[in-house]
C-alpha cells in the first residue's frame, strides 16, 4: 500500500475559511484532459451531450447551497471556468472543539464540498452514458482563485468570456 498517496499536499491556502464571503475563480480540468464536453466552432463553444451535463450540474449549484450565486462561467472541451459568490453565513449548530476538531476544519471548506459535488454528479451521469463506471471524468482537485478586488474581477469575467476566442492559445489546448 502506498501510503504517500493520502499524504498529499493541499493546494488550498493553509488556514483559509473557504466558506467565507467572497468570490471565487474556478478552473475544473477533465482528466488527462480529454476533450469531452463539446469543440470550439467558429470561435465559439458547442456544447456535446456531456457539456450539456456538465452546464446542467453548473446551474444546479446554488439550488444546494443556497448562499451561493453564480457569475460568469464557460465550459470548454476539456475544461470549465467559472465565478462563484459565496454570500452570507453559514448556520450550524456550534461544536465542542476538543471532540470535533476535524469537522471544525472541515466546516470551512464550503467551496470544496460544492465542486465536489458538482464533480461527482456530473462524472455520474456522464460516466452511466459512457457505459464506463468508475472512469475519471475529471483531474484531481481543481483550481481556485480568491478574486480579492473588482478589477480583478472584471478582468477574470473577460477572460472567461473570451476563452473561447483564444482557445488556440490555451494552455489547456492539447
Amino acid at each position: 500500500m502506498d501510503n504517500n498517496k493520502y499524504n498529499r499536499r493541499s493546494i488550498r491556502l493553509k488556514n483559509y475559511d473557504y466558506s467565507s464571503p467572497g468570490a471565487y475563480f474556478i478552473t475544473i480540468v477533465t482528466n488527462n484532459r480529454q476533450y469531452l464536453f463539446g469543440e470550439i466552432v467558429n470561435n465559439e463553444m458547442i456544447l456535446n451531450e456531456y457539456g450539456e451535463i456538465a452546464n446542467k450540474y453548473w446551474y444546479e449549484i446554488p439550488k444546494h447551497y443556497t448562499n451561493t450565486q453564480l457569475d460568469e462561467y464557460v465550459i470548454m472541451p476539456n475544461h470549465i471556468h467559472g465565478i462563484i459568490f459565496i454570500v452570507g453565513a453559514i448556520h450550524e449548530l456550534p461544536l465542542q472543539q476538543n471532540e470535533f476538531s476535524q469537522l471544525i476544519q472541515r466546516r470551512k471548506m464550503l467551496l470544496p464540498k460544492i465542486i465536489g459535488r458538482f464533480k461527482m454528479n456530473a462524472a455520474k451521469q456522464i460516466n452511466q452514458i459512457r457505459q464506463n463506471h468508475g472512469i475519471p471524468v475529471w483531474q484531481r482537485n481543481y483550481y481556485e482563485h480568491i478574486i480579492r478586488n473588482d478589477n480583478e474581477l472584471n478582468k477574470i469575467r473577460e477572460y472567461i468570456i473570451n476563452n473561447p476566442l483564444t482557445w488556440q492559445t490555451d494552455e489547456n489546448y492539447v
